[in-house]
This record gives structure tokens, sequence and C-alpha cells, in this order.
């Protein structure tokens, strides 16, 4: 038995400390950033924000709509093919999608995701991202798997995850990942922190794990835990080279979800809504680790990505960030009280 006791911080236990700036305008923050990928060997440039590829946020819709700004969307991995040629006949932009494979494919070569996935690898081939996204990315199927898809499509970037640890964030990026994905518990409606007492507070998560990244020449992207634009530029600011959002961007149109008496359901795709919605486990393992929420409608998420943007842009502008990949450079944070701050408890946009 082992105890660290070091202090470890999550999003609500910091602030970023106001800086004096030369900046008069949130007009004059860059938020797009060029990356340089080491095995796919490619350079692209995005706002580093990105779309969860969770039921509800990583969809056809809400890609089409992220697109115009320049954001990812990791897209559901429960789509077919004829899903992705109805929506890339109707305007999807596949520069700024990822197709997403999950858990099943490492054990079973014939696992749908995984055949969707070389379909769409094939079809069409100006998709630069794939997702291997798994709760638990510390098995060793999991490194050997993505070694495979790897070897499989050679120019492509692969973000993989989820880990919270600067070695095994170093493990993956070793054997073929460009952006290790960064969160295990974080999210709104993730349940794993309670149901088996494992994970890391995400801020300090995201500090280990981008250093270990920047030392092999790789990226990390923040999964979780954002329920409020500043979170967003703390992540940032830890050294999070993108930031993924799940709730923030729920409840919407884009959603794809039915609209029920002004209100759409959310949940976590361990969830027991999830399983309904897509099957479970069919060995008896089948414990949740996610719960289902009830939300207001939202609306369009035009307005929500706006003013998330906007900000972020403020937040650069208050510590004298001009671009947001200068974020980290300036960032300077102040531990507050361990007592949750309300104002985080819950990000509903107006």
């Amino acid at each position: 038995m082992r105890i660290d006791y070091n202090t470890h911080l999550d999003y609500s236990d910091v602030l970023l400390k106001p800086k004096r700036s030369t900046l008069n305008s949130r007009r004059e923050v860059d938020i797009l950033r060029e990356f340089n990928f080491i095995h796919a060997q490619k350079k692209m440039s995005c706002v580093p924000i990105v779309a969860s590829n969770m039921d509800g946020v990583g969809t056809f819709a809400m890609a089409k709509v992220l697109q115009e700004y320049k954001m990812l969307t990791v897209l559901r991995k429960h789509y077919n093919i004829k899903d992705w040629k109805t929506a890339v006949g109707s305007g999807l932009k596949l520069k700024y999608v990822s197709a997403c494979v999950g858990t099943g494919a490492i054990w079973d070569d014939n696992a749908s995701d995984y055949q969707t996935l070389k379909q769409v690898m094939t079809m069409f081939p100006d998709v630069q991202y794939i997702t291997i996204d798994v709760a638990n990315a510390y098995h060793e199927q999991f490194v050997d798997f993505l070694s495979r898809i790897r070897t499989e499509f050679p120019d492509k970037i692969i973000i993989a995850g989820n880990v919270v640890s600067p070695e095994m964030t170093e493990e993956l990026i070793i054997n073929g990942a460009d952006i290790v994905k960064v969160g295990i518990g974080p999210g709104s409606v993730c349940t794993t922190r309670t149901e088996t007492g494992v994970g890391v507070p995400q801020f300090s998560a995201i500090i280990e794990c981008a250093d270990a990244a920047n030392g092999v020449g790789g990226h990390i992207m923040a999964d979780g835990g954002c329920s409020a634009p500043g979170d967003i530029a703390k992540g940032l600011g830890a050294g999070a080279h993108f930031v993924m959002l799940g709730g923030m961007l729920a409840g919407h149109d884009e959603s794809e979800l039915e609209l029920r008496d002004g209100k759409r359901i959310f949940y976590g795709m361990s969830s027991q809504s999830a399983f309904d919605a897509h099957g479970a486990r069919k060995d008896g393992y089948r414990g949740t680790e996610g719960k289902t929420v009830v939300l207001d409608d939202r609306g369009p998420v035009k307005e929500t990505v706006e003013h998330i943007l906007s900000s972020v842009r403020s937040s650069c502008v208050y510590i004298g960030a001009r671009r947001i990949k200068d974020i980290p450079k300036c960032a300077h944070f102040v531990k507050v009280n361990n007592v949750r701050n309300r104002i985080y408890d819950r990000y509903d946009s107006k």
C-alpha cells in the first residue's frame, strides 16, 4: 500500500491570476493553433476545443456547426457507413472530424465500429483523425491495439486514451498515439470515481501528463471536468494542447436526441442508458460507471459555442496571452479554498 501525500487539484481548486496586458480587445487574440504530429508527420491548424464522442455530443449535426469555427468533433462510434455517406453528402467537412473506435475492437476484429472505421478510412481519405476510446487505457491489450492501428493507418493522427499518469502518457505516445486523452472520472455524467474509487483530480493530471507528452514529442487532450468556459482556460493553462467537452455541449438541438416536453436526456457512455441504447457486455461484467440526467432544451449550439470562445478570448486578455498557444506561458495560478465554488457546479448557457 502506498499513499501520495502531495496535493492534487481539480479545476475548482485554482484560479488564473490576472496580469498586466498589452491586449486591448478580445479580437486581438488568436485562438487558432497549429500542431505538428510526430507519428502522422502532419501539420494541422484548428481551435483546440473538441466535442466528445458521446451520444448527444459527438454527432454529425454538432460537427457541421463546430466546423464553421474550425473546432474538432470526435464522432460517436455507433454511426454506420451509410450514416457517414449521408453526412458527407450534406456538407460535413472531413478536416474537422475524427472517426472513433472503442473497446470491442480490441478483442474482436469483426466489431462493428472497427469495420466501420476501416470503411471510412478507405472511402473518405480526407478524414485525418482516428480516436481509440476506452475508459481504461492501462491494459496491455490496448497498447497492442494502438500499435496495430498505427501500423494500419500510418499517416493518420491518432488520439488514444484515457489515462491520468505521465508514465502511461509516454507509453501511448511511444506506441503510436499523437494525442493522448487525459481524464478518468471527471465528467459530469461519469461515476467512475464513486463506483471504483479510481481517478486523479483533473487539473493535476493535466500538468503531469502534459509534461510527459512534451518530453516525447506528443500532445494531450484534457477530457472531462469542464463545467464553465473558465475551466477550458484553466485546462489550457495547465498545459493541455486540446480540451474536450461533453456536458457543456449537451442538451442542444444538435444532440440528435428526442426532445420531450422541453427536455433532453444526457448520459455517460458507461451508464445504463447507454447500455440500453447500444447493448451491454454479455459476460456478466456490466457494472455501470455513468449516470443519466435530464437537461432543459438549450436550443441551437451556435450561441453556446460563441459564448465559450468569447470567454476563452477574455481569459487570454486578462493574462496577456496574445495566442491560445501562449496561455501556459502566461498562466499564473492561485490555489483557492477547497470548498467548491458554487458557480462551477453547473454551467448553463443563456
